[in-house]
């Protein structure tokens, strides 16, 4: 067993662990009104992506999610959050220098006392969701559990159905697939970009993302039978139905929380890396943390 299969089972109970923990992050997460930018690097670039999407989908104000590394033409935002596991980022910390005085400054991290926290009014410390692998898993899920609680969406039960999840085998195997996309629309399309990291990190294989009903719009055009297209969340059964005259493999169940989607993903990650006899939690090239002299 990796590591990184070690921590993807830990999940669960860090969703749980999330949900009571809610009510305490949102006045960091969802004070009503307020506009927010949310960055990161990597991981956390597409978490911020998928939290902007959900905040302002749930009526909290304006947000939007971008990469730490892309600076933008200050638009006002009220509170700026920004999000890095390991607090040492060097993008991450240099966004937040930039932040105008009297904008809150909000950092989400799992490292108590890190380099980035010295630039942030208020932390969000998720150190007992931290983990040790190079490949982050179990600390982007629980924070997207916490965030969706703390907006106040319905996520009860949630931890219970992925663990029944885990207990049974994946929708599909790595065997005989050479090229995965993952598909998601709205909040889950941060989640999809998310799935095909793990995928190029892991085991080093060809992975994309797309929005949901982009995917006609070129990328098709190179289905085929060693494909698999794994659509997280919403399903469209005409666009699935496109796909699969491709001789591709579809994976579409609309009725799994997408969260519990981005989990199988990064199974299918663990067992594709270990297919093609490769470290999971040692990725080609990458460390934990880009501290850029």
């Amino acid at each position: 067993m990796t590591l990184t299969a070690d921590e993807i089972a830990t999940q669960p109970a860090l969703w749980r662990r999330a949900i009571a923990a809610a009510p305490a992050a949102i006045p960091a997460l969802a004070a009503p009104g307020e506009s927010v930018l949310v960055l990161g690097c990597g991981t956390s670039a597409f978490v911020a992506e998928s939290f902007a999407a959900l905040r302002e989908q749930a009526g909290h104000g304006v947000t939007d999610g971008g990469y730490a590394s892309e600076p933008r033409p200050w638009r006002g935002w009220d509170r700026v959050i920004a999000i890095s596991r390991s607090g040492t980022t060097t993008e991450v910390i240099d966004a937040l220098q930039r932040v105008p005085t009297g904008t809150v400054r909000v950092l989400v991290t799992g490292v108590a006392d890190s380099p980035a926290a010295e630039y942030a009014d208020e932390v969000l410390l998720l150190d007992w969701a931290d983990e040790r692998s190079v490949v982050q898993t179990r600390f982007p899920t629980t924070f997207l559990m916490l965030a969706r609680a703390a907006l106040g969406y319905e996520v009860g039960g949630i931890a219970d159905d992925l663990e029944a999840a885990l207990a049974a085998p994946l929708p599909v195997g790595p065997e005989g697939i050479d090229h995965v996309v993952y598909l998601g629309t709205g909040w889950t399309y941060g989640l999809a970009q998310e799935a095909a990291l793990k995928l190029r990190e892991s085991a080093q294989a060809w992975s994309e993302s797309y929005p949901l009903l982009d995917y006609r719009h070129g990328p098709l055009a190179v289905a085929r039978p060693a494909s698999l297209v794994w659509m997280l969340g919403a399903a469209d059964a005409s666009l699935a139905a496109d796909i699969e005259r491709t001789g591709a493999t579809v994976v579409a169940d609309g009725s799994t929380d997408p969260l519990i989607g981005l989990v199988q993903a990064q199974r299918f990650a663990v067992a594709a890396a270990l297919l093609r006899g490769l470290n999971p939690d040692e990725p080609r090239h990458l460390t934990r943390s880009i501290i850029l002299g």
